[in-house]
C-alpha cells in the first residue's frame, strides 16, 4: 500500500517532460489539439488563380480598349477566306462551276458559307453596341426645406440620411413625407417657373397619387430603374425633370422616402437593401418624436 502512494505521489522528472511542437502546416486550436494540415493541391490552385488574374486583367483591358477591331474581326476573317477561296479556285486546274461529284467543290462550298457567315456576324456585332449609361446633372435648383414640428433628434437623422445617401449611391434628391406632411425636401428640386425657386411639396397630392397608394399597400421598396419609362412620373412635379431613376421607399406605415438618382440602373441591389434599412431606422426615430 505505501509503495503504491509513493508510486503515485512521485513526480516526473524534469527531463521526460518534452514541449510538443505544433506539425508544419497545422494550426493550434483550444486544449493543445491541431488542425490537418492544408492539402497541397489547394496551395497550388490558389496560386495558379493568382498567377492567371493578371492574363485575364491584360486581355480583357485590351478587348475594351479595341472594340471596334475585336467586332470587326469576323469581317476581316470571313472575308479573307472568301477571297482565299477564290484565289484557289481560280489558280487551280479545277473547272470554274462547282461539281458535286468533286470533294474539291464540296470543301470550297462549305467554306464559301462559313465564311459569310463570319462576315454576317461581324455586321451584327457592329451593328449591335451596349448603350453606355452615364450620369446626368440635373436640372433644378438646390434646395433644403425642413417641415414644422421636427425635433432636433429627427431632424439630426434626416439630415445624416442626406449624407449618407449622397456620398454612397447616386442620390440627388431626397424627400421625406411622414405623417400627412413633407418632413424633408433636400438636394436638387425642380424650380418654379414665375421666380425659378424650388417647387414646395403637395404631401396631400401625393398622397392620392397611385405611386404612394401602390407603395403601401404592397409595404415593399419600389425601385423605377428608368423614370422616364414610367408614366407615373407625373405625380413626382417636384423632382427635376431629368431625373434617372427613382425608389419609393415605405418609411413603417406612416411615411414613404422619395429618392432620386442621376443615373438609370445607378441604384445596386447593395443600395437598395441598405436604404431599407435606413427607412426602419427612421421609422424608430420619427415614431417617437
Amino acid at each position: 500500500m505505501e509503495l503504491s502512494r509513493g508510486l503515485i505521489s512521485a513526480r516526473l522528472p524534469s527531463s521526460t517532460l518534452r514541449p510538443v511542437y505544433a506539425p508544419r502546416g497545422c494550426r493550434r486550436l483550444p486544449f493543445g489539439t491541431f488542425s490537418q494540415p492544408q492539402p497541397p493541391s489547394s496551395v497550388q490552385e490558389h496560386g495558379c488563380s493568382r498567377a492567371l488574374r493578371p492574363r485575364q486583367e491584360w486581355v480583357e483591358g485590351w478587348v475594351r480598349s479595341n472594340d471596334t477591331l475585336v467586332r470587326g474581326l469576323p469581317i476581316l476573317v470571313g472575308g479573307a477566306s472568301l477571297v482565299a477561296v477564290l484565289l484557289n479556285r481560280a489558280v487551280s486546274s479545277i473547272a470554274a462551276v462547282a461539281d458535286a461529284s468533286s470533294s474539291q467543290s464540296r470543301a470550297d462550298i462549305l467554306t464559301l458559307a462559313l465564311s459569310v457567315t463570319d462576315i454576317l456576324a461581324g455586321l451584327v456585332w457592329l451593328s449591335i453596341r451596349p448603350k453606355s449609361i452615364s450620369p446626368v446633372v440635373p436640372r433644378g435648383v438646390e434646395c433644403k426645406r425642413v417641415g414644422p414640428g421636427v425635433s432636433s433628434s429627427a431632424l439630426h437623422e434626416l439630415l445624416w440620411t442626406w449624407d449618407s445617401l449622397t456620398t454612397a449611391t447616386c442620390c440627388k434628391s431626397l424627400v421625406v413625407v411622414y405623417g400627412g406632411n413633407c418632413i424633408l425636401q433636400i438636394g436638387v428640386a425642380a424650380g418654379t417657373q414665375e421666380d425659378g425657386n424650388a417647387l414646395t411639396v403637395d404631401a396631400q397630392m401625393f398622397i392620392q397619387g397611385s405611386l404612394y397608394k401602390s407603395a403601401m399597400e404592397s409595404r415593399k421598396q419600389s425601385y423605377l430603374a428608368n423614370l422616364a419609362l414610367y408614366p407615373g412620373r407625373s405625380e413626382l412635379p417636384f423632382l427635376p425633370g431629368n431625373t434617372q431613376a427613382l425608389i419609393l421607399q415605405p418609411i413603417g406605415d406612416n411615411g414613404i422616402a422619395i429618392v432620386g438618382g442621376d443615373t438609370i440602373r445607378g441604384f445596386t441591389n447593395i443600395d437598395q437593401a441598405w436604404i431599407a434599412m435606413i427607412a426602419d431606422k427612421l421609422d424608430a426615430t420619427l415614431s417617437k418624436s
